[in-house]
Formats: C-alpha cells, structure tokens, sequence
C-alpha cells in the first residue's frame, strides 16, 4: 500500500513538473525565499511545487481586519496552533500554512507567548510575527511626585527603547513642536508636563516619538478639564504656573486629602509676596543624593537650604522655573480648588503618619515643632 502511495506522489510530482515545475519552483522562491536548508531534495522539491502552485492561498483572510492577541501554550503541537489560526479566521488554508512554515524551517522556531496578529497579514508575515512574541507596545507607568531623571530610569525596565540619557536631554529643553503652550518659554523643560498615569508605548519609538505619545496621550487631555483650568484661572493662574506649584504640592504632600489645605497655604504666601519656603524645591535644585542614592535627599541640611538655585524658595520668592516633578490629578485639583484658610504655615506631625499642623503665625508654627 505505501508503496502505491509513493509511487502515486511521484506521479504527481512528475505531472506538475511536466506542467511548468520550474516556474512553480521559481513563483515559490520570488514569493517566501530559498526553501529552509535542513529540507531534503524531495521536500525541497514538493512543497516549492505546491506554494508555487497555490501561492495565491497565503493571501490575507481580510485586508480591513484589525490585529487581534493570539497566545501559544508553551508546547503547544505545531498542527493544534495552526488549526487554531484558521479556526478564528487568521489564515485561509492550515494545511497549506503549515507547508509554508516547513519550507521556511519556522515550524521549527515557533515560540510560546502572545503576539499581536490580523487576518490582513499574509501567510508568510503572520509566519514572522509569530517568531516574536515580544508585543509592539510596551506599557510605561509615570508615578505621581517622579522627576524627569525618575521616568527615564524606568524607561528599561518598561521594555521602552529609548536612551535614558536621551529622553532626559530632549526632555529638558524642549523642541518647539513639543511645546503644549504658548506660554511655554522657548527651550523650556517637559519636567511636570508628562503626567501620572499608564501609558502605551511603541516599542521602537525613538525619544522624539515618546515625548510626542506621552504628550498627545488621553492622559493629559483627560486631566486638563475645562473646569480644571477655569478652577487655575480663578485662582490667577497659567496652566504653566498652575503646574509648577501642582508639583510641588504633590510633592510637599504625604496624604492626598492634606492637598487641598497645604495648597491654600502656598496660595496665601503668593497672595501676600511671602517665599513659598517649600522644602521639594531645595531637594529638586541639590540633584541627586549620591549617599542616599536618590533624588529627593532628606532630611534637608543648612547647605542645602543655601543652595543658590532659581528652584530653592527658601532664597528666592515667587514660584520657580519651572514643574519640579510630575503633579497627580489630585495636586492638580488642590491648586485649582484649594480649601479657604487663613494658614501660611504648615510641618509634619511627630507621630510619622505624614499628616501636618497648620498655623497662621510664626509664633503657632515654631511652637507646633517637634520637641
């Protein structure tokens, strides 16, 4: 019987090559390239024959659909995943799919994972897609209170391609097309600008790309309600002012529900022309604490409090430069809708549950300190 079967694939073979072998053999080689080397001469030659012939059968299933997840078991039989790929409509033919992957040598480097597929891809694009189940998109989470140099540290880990190094530099001084406002100054910083929040990232992107998605994001559009920015212009504010003191109310904060009262309190230093004295920006203007191995350096010392920096409010009134970190929705909401108090002073309490003390004089604010 198997040598009926044989001679009958022989037979077969023989009538096509009769019909134009060669240009069958060409058709499937200009098509998906040289079979895979490992293939025997027979092989070779049979499934060049059958993909020349039905080449047309690769086509995709719908070039309108849209990509789709597809996971592998790690396993997985090679004929039970193809089966499943022509069951939820990816390709057209398993069986000729699965030649496909034999003569390419890719049924034999088929990896387990989830990959992003679409019935608008060929066959043979589907074939290298499934090689990399590395997904297109990457997620990149910003924490509420991170510092430019923060976001880029966690730019690896993410998955993202981009240089921390690079995203710092074109970060902090800003290309024109990147500017959100006109109020921006020229040149200005990104720093407060890339809000908290989760982010999809093409995994390829380069630093330009990144700051362009994570700016055009719903994230920020989602945050900068019209009643949000009513709320800074009620309050005398730029959405660039607003910003900066957001940022350092959120880092300033321990508990979000303090937001609101520890922005009332910078409200009425600004109101009267008195320092913001606000210990954030002494920790942002001194960098990076090599002992500590981190960027918010506490407790603060008497050199620190003298840094000479446009960022430290304990020399210089008004607010500084520039966002000091990046401000959550509810530092955003603190600045635009702060509680009415009549407080310009305000410490942690000694119990070390991050909570403050408020006071309306200097007198309440030294006697609220530790003893």
């Amino acid at each position: 019987m198997r040598l009926l079967i044989s001679l009958g694939f022989l037979a077969l073979l023989a009538f096509l090559a009769f019909l134009g072998g060669s240009t069958l053999l060409a058709r499937a080689e200009q098509r998906f390239g040289p079979p895979a080397p490992q293939l025997s001469s027979l092989q070779a030659l049979r499934l060049g024959l059958e993909l020349g012939w039905r080449a047309e059968a690769l086509r995709p299933v719908n070039p309108a659909a849209t990509p789709q997840e597809f996971t592998i078991a790690a396993g997985e039989p090679t004929g039970q995943l193809v089966a499943r790929l022509q069951a939820e409509g990816l390709i057209r033919d398993a069986a000729l799919f699965s030649s496909y992957l034999v003569y390419s040598g890719r049924d034999t480097q088929l990896q387990s994972g989830s990959f992003a597929l679409s019935a608008a891809m060929r066959g043979d694009e589907l074939a290298a897609a499934l090689l990399d189940p590395t997904p297109e998109h990457v997620t990149l989470v910003i924490l509420p209170g991170w510092r430019l140099e923060e976001i880029a540290a966690s730019l690896p880990s993410a998955g993202v391609s981009v240089a921390p190094e690079e995203f710092v530099r074109l970060a902090s001084s800003t290309p024109n097309e990147l500017a959100l406002y006109a109020e921006m100054p020229i040149g200005s910083s990104l720093e407060g600008f890339l809000l908290p929040g989760s982010y999809e990232i093409p995994r390829e992107a380069d630093a330009t790309t990144l700051l362009l998605t994570l700016l055009q994001s719903d994230v920020f559009s989602n945050t900068m309600t019209p009643e949000l920015l009513a709320g800074f212009q009620a309050q005398g504010l730029s959405i660039y002012e607003a910003l900066i003191l957001a940022s350092i109310v959120e880092r300033e904060a321990v508990v979000n529900s303090e937001m609101p009262l520890i922005a009332s309190v910078f409200h009425n230093r600004l109101d009267i022309g008195m320092k913001l004295e606000a210990d954030p920006t002494v920790q942002y203007a001194v960098g990076y604490d090599a002992a500590r191995q981190g960027w918010w350096p506490t407790p603060l010392s008497l050199a620190d409090l003298q840094t000479d920096s446009p960022y430290n409010t304990y020399r210089y009134a008004g607010l500084p430069p520039n966002p000091i970190a990046a401000p959550s929705a509810e530092a955003l909401q603190a600045v635009a809708f702060p509680t009415s108090s009549p407080y310009y002073f305000f410490q942690a309490v000694c119990d070390g549950s991050g909570l403050h003390v408020f006071a309306i004089t200097y007198e309440e604010h030294l006697a609220n300190n530790c003893q």
